[in-house]
């Protein structure tokens, strides 16, 4: 069972968006050379009984970190834990929206413990504020004041790892548990990668200032002019790799410049395209220490591929999603699904899915 559940490291971005017509849009890349055994799209039920330090599967649950789900949540996750369901990222009933990405050689837990706070897991962080907190500034005063993020193995290892959340207002905070303490950026840029910390990352902008949607105009070289002959060149200089630096640059400048969806639908498709520039193809991200692939986790390949893209919307309760396989944008409604008393899975992956349309005519 622990090596089926084992937590891996999983990278990945993050951003906020909005439509033209007021809907807020949030949406990440999970990014990992493995999605652990049984993880799905999981709907938890309001009222769900919950634990957030320990397990029922180890028998050693915080008696005082036990919980009951305020609001109902969908994303993806496990239920194979049965006292404490996972998610890595996901929506609730009242339009908060966010998940977890890996911040290696960065996090830092345990160094702050406020008075009576409830010791919390980091892997469980993501379902419990989901299940507790219905905007950003409750998910702020939660950490600020109730939790405390602790350095407790999950089967066998503590992933290093890093949050952002948005609600129904657009602002996206992130979360960094480092060794001064949890730190709280508030107003971000909307955007989120991986390590280092979201400071360095918006700092590190400034070397990309210009960068601009405005192709140049032509040049001269003494009595030479030398006319544009290709579009596109405002935006040279943009790096094109696929490390956490690059991503955040991409996204932070198409999430400038792109143009916004008049409405959910159309939003959520340029959201999913924009996630795309941001997206590992498999075979292009190599592990360097992957390690004999026979005593891996199963289904692990030796590359980080971005396994899976979600968008949810914070005024529908949509939550969307395409797969490695299969581009075709799958969604359930949260709207729907909180009828239901029980948790539900729903099938995260699949076979590509084509349409042939000569067979209509």
């Amino acid at each position: 069972m622990e090596e089926r559940l084992s937590m891996s490291e999983v990278g990945g971005s993050a951003l906020s968006w909005s439509t033209t017509d007021g809907k807020h849009l949030w949406g990440r890349n999970f990014d990992s050379s493995r999605l652990a055994g049984g993880s799905a799209v999981t709907y938890v039920p309001a009222g769900t009984k919950y634990a957030v330090c320990g397990s029922s599967l180890t028998g050693d649950v915080v008696d005082r970190s036990r919980q009951r789900a305020r609001y109902a949540a969908v994303g993806t996750g496990l239920l194979q834990i049965p006292s404490s369901p996972i998610l890595y990222e996901g929506i609730n009933e009242r339009g908060l929206m966010g998940g977890q990405l890996c911040y290696r050689g960065c996090a830092c837990y345990g160094t702050q413990h406020p008075k009576g706070a409830c010791p919390i897991q980091p892997p469980f962080l993501v379902y419990h504020l989901l299940a507790q907190c219905a905007t950003v500034d409750e998910v702020a005063e939660a950490l600020q004041n109730r939790l405390s993020l602790e350095n407790r193995p999950l089967l066998g290892t503590t992933p290093p790892l890093h949050w952002a959340f948005s609600d129904r207002t657009g602002e996206m905070v992130i979360v960094e548990p480092e060794a001064e303490g949890v730190k709280i950026c508030r107003h971000t840029l909307g955007v989120v990668t991986n390590s280092p910390g979201y400071a360095w990352h918006r700092t590190n902008l400034l070397n990309y200032a210009a960068v601009r949607d405005l192709d140049h105009d032509a040049i001269t070289f003494g009595e030479e002019r030398l006319e544009p002959c290709f579009s596109g060149s405002g935006g040279q200089g943009l790096p094109g790799d696929w490390s956490s630096p690059s991503r955040f640059v991409r996204l932070a400048f198409l999430r400038k410049y792109a143009v916004k969806g008049a409405h959910e639908e159309q939003g959520v498709a340029r959201m999913l395209r924009l996630l795309q520039s941001a997206a590992l193809p498999l075979g292009m991200v190599r592990g360097s220490q992957p390690g004999d692939l026979a005593a891996l986790h199963c289904g692990a390949v030796p590359f980080d591929y971005t396994v899976y893209t979600a968008v949810c919307c914070a005024e529908s309760g949509r939550y969307y999603w395409t797969s490695y396989e299969n581009q075709r944008v799958r969604y359930v409604s949260l709207e729907q699904l909180k009828k239901r008393d029980r948790p539900l899975q729903f099938p995260l992956e699949g076979a590509p899915d084509f349409l042939c349309v000569s067979e209509q005519v």
